[in-house]
This record gives C-alpha cells, sequence and structure tokens, in this order.
C-alpha cells in the first residue's frame, strides 16, 4: 500500500481550511485516511500551520509520500530539517545534543522571521489607517469649508436683501415724509398770516 501525505479539504465556499493526513494513495482527497496530523489555514498571513510535529516526523521517515503543498509546509515546520539532522546522527557526524541545539537554531531563526512579517504587516496596517484618517481629514476640512464659505454667502445675500429692504423702506418713508411734511407746512402757514 503506497502511503500518502495529502491535504483534506474542509471550510466553507471560498474559506477553505485543510487537514493534514495519512492517507492511501488510491483514496479520494476528501476520502478515507489512516491518521490525521494537523491543520493547514491558509487565510492568514502567514498562514497558519497546526502540525503534531513526532507523527509527521515519523510517516516521513518510513516513507510516506507527501504531495508538493505538505512537502512544503512540512519543510518550512522543520520536519525534513530534523530528518536530515537526525541522518546525521546515524552516520555519526555529530551527537543528538548537538543536533537538536542546531534544530532549535533553526527554529528560532524561523520564528524571528515569522515575527518580522507580523510585525512589517501590522506597521504597514497602522501607516495605512493613518492616511486614510489623514485624508478623511482633509476631506472633511474641505467640505467645511465650503459650508462655511455658503454660509457666508447666504450671509452676504441676506444682508444685501436686509440693505435693499431698508433701503427702500428708507426711499418709502422719505418719499411719504414730504407728502405728510408739505400740508402740514400750509396748514401752518395761514396760521402765522
Amino acid at each position: 500500500m503506497a502511503t500518502k501525505i495529502r491535504l483534506q479539504r474542509g471550510g466553507r465556499k471560498g474559506y477553505a481550511f485543510y487537514r493534514i493526513v495519512i492517507a492511501d494513495a488510491r483514496a479520494p482527497r476528501d476520502g478515507r485516511f489512516t491518521e490525521k496530523i494537523g491543520t493547514y489555514n491558509p487565510n492568514t498571513n502567514p498562514a497558519t500551520v497546526d502540525l503534531n510535529f513526532e507523527r509527521a516526523l515519523y510517516w516521513v521517515e518510513v516513507g510516506a509520500q507527501p504531495t508538493d503543498t505538505v512537502r512544503n509546509i512540512l519543510s518550512r515546520e522543520g520536519v525534513y530539517m530534523m530528518k536530515h539532522l537526525r541522518g546525521g546522527i546515524k552516520k555519526g557526524a555529530f551527537d543528538e545534543a548537538t543536533a537538536q541545539k542546531k534544530f532549535d537554531a533553526w527554529k528560532a531563526d524561523k520564528q524571528n522571521g515569522l515575527n518580522k512579517i507580523r510585525e512589517a504587516e501590522a506597521k504597514a496596517k497602522k501607516e495605512a489607517a493613518a492616511a486614510a484618517l489623514k485624508a478623511e481629514k482633509a476631506i472633511n476640512e474641505e467640505i467645511a469649508k465650503k459650508v462655511a464659505d455658503k454660509k457666508a454667502a447666504e450671509a452676504a445675500a441676506k444682508a444685501e436683501e436686509e440693505a435693499a429692504k431698508a433701503a427702500e423702506a428708507a426711499e418709502a418713508a422719505a418719499a411719504e415724509a414730504p407728502a405728510t411734511e408739505a400740508p402740514a407746512a400750509e396748514t401752518e402757514a395761514p396760521a402765522e398770516a
């Protein structure tokens, strides 16, 4: 029986989530499997992998063939690195403590790289939010300026209208005042004679 390490799809449409399983090579993708050794979520950045490291290493050492994607996942998680180091131990190139020390150093370096990616992403997100806020403030200031200009124009038009009404009222009052004052002057004039 040819054993494969493959992905088994789950999740909803447009949001795939995979289980990393050991299955017979003849079994369908989402069919029967021998053992589940982890999960893989490509929807996060970087992709999230939850792997039973010891079981994955065991299956790789007994000859299970991974698919291309699973090979990349196992390589990133260090399964192939540990297999390589164990081969060195068997050949007598170094002892187990040295191999574990090398693996821990590799894993720490890998984790630092992932942390830098996360920090860079968080920084980029924060800068994008700040730029969007600045642009929104500029747009709001522009709108406020337009509203203020419009209100000033309306106030000026209203003041002009009131001034025009006041001028008309003054003209009307001036036109009425001489007409009413003239007869009063005439009535007063005969009284003096």
